[in-house]
């Protein structure tokens, strides 16, 4: 069974307060497609305008590392089919078996998913906690929150900035991670494989047998 992790992206869908919204329409409509073809044929070109972090996507290291590893430099091994966990408190690391799996954190706070409430007061997880993923060989770590770093202050961003560095990627705002197991399942959030980029939404999912 597959479950969907990911939001829905439309057109004015803001993910991240302070960054623009996402811009979708018709480069080529399909009305304006039929003078280049015969027999009834149209095709619809669309045309996207957004910033990279939008709706469900991923972190690789050049999101904070200049020389960090992009999107085309990371090995689609990162992203996809791998053992997975939720965790929906951080005290369940201390006996997590983390090493090799995406561990997803499940705060509930999905359900403000486009409402003001969203962006302000999230939960997010500690440096603490970062440090243990790493250590002990988290593969991919996901949240189904604004994100995975506390926004309240201009800080270094400690989480992003101790993953990132491991070449750890990260997932922010997932959702539906309510539907999964804790455990017996895996994910996978592949990206397009954009250079120079180092953020980009994700089809993230999970495969529950």
């Amino acid at each position: 069974m597959l479950v969907d992790l990911s939001h829905t992206i439309g057109d004015g869908t803001v993910t991240y307060k302070g960054l623009p919204a996402i811009r979708i329409c018709d480069y080529l409509s399909r009305e304006a497609s039929r003078a280049n073809y015969e027999d009834g044929a149209e095709f619809q070109i669309g045309k996207i305008e957004m910033v990279s972090n939008t709706g469900t996507y991923v972190d690789v290291p050049f999101h904070r590392f200049a020389e960090g590893k992009d999107l085309a430099a990371m090995a689609l091994e990162r992203f996809v089919g791998l053992p997975a966990l939720v965790i929906h408190d951080e005290r369940e690391l201390a006996t997590a078996d983390v090493a090799g799996k995406a561990v997803l954190f499940h705060t509930g706070w999905a359900k403000h998913w486009g409402t003001p409430q969203y962006f302000d007061d999230h939960p997010f997880v500690s440096e603490q906690a970062a440090v243990m993923l790493r250590d002990r060989g988290a593969r991919l770590v996901g949240i189904d929150s604004h994100n995975i770093d506390d926004t309240r202050t201009r800080n270094r961003r400690p989480v992003h900035t101790t993953l990132l560095a491991a070449e750890i990627p990260i997932v922010e705002h997932l959702c539906g991670l309510e539907l999964l197991p804790d455990r017996g399942f895996t994910f996978t959030a592949v990206p397009p494989k954009l250079a120079g980029v180092g953020t980009f939404p994700v089809r993230a999912f999970a495969t529950v047998s």
